[in-house]
């Protein structure tokens, strides 16, 4: 019987005026992931690696949100001026959880943070802040609202995201200060701004390892082509959570034997 695949979705650290800590994460991202046919899943800070490892077998995809900057000891530099809030914790519990679901074949989402984690988390690095490190002229932290889309990017032919998009030029939002710098080994840049910055990236092969720098949970409503990510990652979901019910099927029928 079919079920609707279980999308675990990273959020944010948040202090409310008394100092107590909670999670935080943007309804745009649950609400895009049920509109394709998921169920969201809000993931919470912490977690021995056992249970992250359990967590991963237990949720059919991926998908890390934007949020704070990546610690820079994530992908082994120290912190230079420009540099915002860091949330060691929820590095430690994103990139854990990125090398369990592709040990387990599973698929990844990465939205703006999301793929800035992705690439630290495979061995690339980041800009710090863009602004002191970055020689392009483009604004990349719009001062519209995040509905509305601020540039356009550049998709390169014959990768999964110009299969998803359908188009070799998409309108996006932007909101970011860091970005990629050099490009983890094993990843393709797919997307670029005018000025040259890294939009999106993606693993090639037929593992569903994407990230884009834009964020679709705020433009899915009004523009197909970014509500076509979603679907295709929540397929791809379907798809595994396929494959590991078959796995069990299979373990099941051989103790059976």
């Amino acid at each position: 019987m079919f079920m609707r695949p279980v999308i675990g979705i990273s959020g944010n650290q948040s202090v409310d005026a008394s100092g107590r800590s909670g999670l935080f994460l943007g309804v745009d991202y649950y609400e895009a992931i049920h509109a394709v046919g998921g169920i969201p899943l809000a993931l919470t800070f912490g977690g021995e690696p056992d249970a992250l490892a359990d967590l991963a077998g237990r949720i059919d995809g991926l998908l890390l949100s934007g949020g704070d900057d990546v610690n820079p000891q994530v992908f082994g530099e120290e912190p230079r001026l420009g540099l915002g809030s860091v949330t060691p914790a929820r590095d430690a519990l994103e990139v854990e959880l990125f090398h369990r679901m592709r040990e387990l074949g599973k698929p990844i989402f990465g939205i703006c943070r999301g793929l800035q984690l992705m690439n630290a988390a495979m061995g690339g690095t980041l800009y710090q802040d863009l602004g002191r490190e970055w020689p392009g002229n483009m604004q990349h932290a719009q001062k519209g609202p995040r509905q509305h889309t601020g540039h356009g990017v550049q998709v390169r032919p014959d990768t999964r995201l110009r299969a998803i998009l359908e188009t070799d030029r998409v309108l996006v939002n932007t909101f970011h200060h860091q970005a990629v710098h050099s490009l983890a080994p094993g990843l393709i840049a797919t997307a670029h701004s005018q000025d040259g910055l890294v939009e999106a990236l993606e693993l090639p092969g037929d593992e569903f390892v994407l990230g884009v720098q834009w964020h679709p949970e705020n433009l899915w409503r009004t523009m197909p082509e970014h509500r076509s990510l979603f679907a295709a990652f929540v397929r791809a979901a379907a798809r595994a959570q396929g494959a590991q019910q078959g796995d069990v099927v299979g373990a099941e029928e051989k103790e059976g034997a």
